[in-house]
């Protein structure tokens, strides 16, 4: 069955960084667009960041661009989030996801995405 898990999460630092893996089974990863998302209690998932199947294009939310970088390895089935200059509001819980999605891809939409991971914890705090 198809299975996402997440690790990389932790506590760190204002200003650090921290690169969250996405390891995927159970389907043909190299056809499935991967997005990051993350959650708050009380607050809507919201979308971070997706990286195409087909060309790797990516997408991001707007308080996220230019600090994170989602990236894929087809040969190791693993998706990469890499988050630099972490801020406190970036503190959630983040979730990797996959649909079969041709072309570009979207985060405006979590309907879209069909399988989920548990999620990882990121904490960003002095």
């Amino acid at each position: 069955q198809v299975q996402l898990v997440e690790s990389g999460g932790g506590l760190v630092q204002p200003g650090g960084s921290l690169r969250l893996s996405c390891a995927a089974s159970g389907f043909t990863f190299e056809h499935y667009a991967i997005a990051w998302f993350r959650q708050v209690p009380g607050k809507e998932r919201e979308g971070v960041s997706c990286i195409s199947s087909s060309d790797s294009s990516t997408s991001y939310g707007d308080s996220v661009k230019g600090r994170f970088t989602i990236s894929r390895d087809n040969a190791k089935n693993t998706a990469y989030l890499q988050m630099n200059s972490l801020k406190s509001e970036d503190t959630a819980v983040y979730y990797c996801a996959t649909a079969r999605i041709g072309g570009l891809c979207y985060i405006s939409d979590v309907n879209e995405y069909d399988y989920w991971g548990q999620g990882t914890q990121v904490t960003v705090s002095s």
